[in-house]
């Protein structure tokens, strides 16, 4: 769930200091000039992205016994394939035509 980081008011910066090799600080330049963005922003959006899916690949959640092997289960169980599925399925890719 990304987090909003939207300047207030009371929003407080802080400065983060990189060394990093020449030949790296003119691949982010090249990207973040690729994307319209300056450096800063490139690194700042590039780095809290990794951040968020960093700490959401580490959600715990605990389960009595008898919910987790119902969630086991589920997990194991093979899906059920939907009309709209199997009308996918069916389609020829663009380039098997």
């Amino acid at each position: 769930m990304p987090v909003s980081h939207a300047a207030t008011p009371a929003a407080h910066k802080s400065l983060i200091n990189l060394r990093v090799t020449r030949r790296d600080r003119d691949l982010i330049d090249r990207a973040a000039d690729a994307l319209g963005k300056n450096r800063t922003e490139f690194m700042l959006e590039a780095t809290r992205r990794a951040a968020e899916d960093a700490l959401l690949d580490r959600s715990l959640f605990r389960l009595d016994p008898e919910r987790f092997d119902a969630f086991q289960a589920a997990l194991d169980a093979p899906a059920s394939p939907s009309k709209t599925l199997r009308k996918l399925m069916a389609t020829k890719a663009p380039w098997e035509e």
